[in-house]
């Protein structure tokens, strides 16, 4: 054989060696994954920032959660919480508040049910009896007007002196006094028509339905067509005035 045909086949040889070896490692999957290995591990780092990102992320919104339901609990809701305060308590309870419920003005009437009538002579001035309403109820009471009196057996009311009316109708506390005078006869005895009566009627005022039935001395009281009463006053200095 000769030394060109030895080097063909050498080379020959060679050429199938090399083409069997790349063969081979095309087909072999051990190179393939652990290429995939290396990429697996040089990608690694990169998830590690991701991951601790959203565990930041996590933590942060974890965090807002919790502080925005820490200021939903400590806010009122629907104004309950306002409600429940001390504050708002003691205002709804306060002596203010009772202050305000205002009863308005009195509107029972005194009558013989609520009151106490008494009729005491006076020395001064001559010829008077004073007329004492007290008030025994609980309740505030107007005594309006002026009395209708009768002494024994008198047909007639009395009249009144008109410059003795108040400015305002007279209040009655429980326990407080209204008064009222009478003059019974003329002091310089000019009257007429005079007697002496031992009993005595009181109505409150001329429109009341029940009269009061105070008593008078045993020897009676002097009466004549003089007699006139006053409108019910506060006091009794006033009651006399007239």
């Amino acid at each position: 054989m000769s030394a060109r045909t030895t080097r063909t086949r050498v080379l020959a040889a060679a050429v199938l060696a090399v083409a069997t070896l790349t063969l081979t490692a095309c087909n072999n999957g051990e190179g393939v994954r652990d290429e995939g290995a290396s990429a697996g591990t040089t990608s690694q780092p990169s998830s590690t920032p991701t991951s601790e990102s959203q565990k930041n992320k996590g933590t942060t919104t974890g965090a807002g959660q919790a502080a925005s339901s820490s200021d939903s609990n400590s806010k009122p809701k629907d104004g309950k919480g306002a409600q429940n305060s001390s504050g708002s308590t003691g205002s709804s309870d306060s002596a203010g508040s009772s202050g305000s419920q205002d009863s308005g003005p009195t509107r029972t009437s005194c009558t013989t049910a609520n009151t106490r009538m008494a009729a005491t002579v006076v020395s001064r001035p001559l010829n008077h009896v004073l007329l004492t309403v007290t008030n025994t109820g609980s309740k505030n009471c107007n005594v309006i007007g002026y009395p209708a009196v009768r002494f024994g057996e008198a047909q007639s009311v009395p009249p009144v002196f008109e410059d003795s009316k108040p400015q305002a109708v007279l209040t009655l506390a429980p326990g407080e006094s209204g008064y009222a005078g009478v003059l019974l006869s003329a002091a310089d005895g000019s009257g007429s028509n005079g007697y002496t009566a031992k009993s005595l009627e009181v109505y409150l005022n001329k429109d009341a339905g029940s009269a009061a039935k105070p008593s008078l001395p045993a020897k009676g009281v002097y009466v004549d067509d003089s007699i006139s009463v006053t409108y019910w006053q506060q006091t009794m200095a006033d009651a006399l005035t007239w």
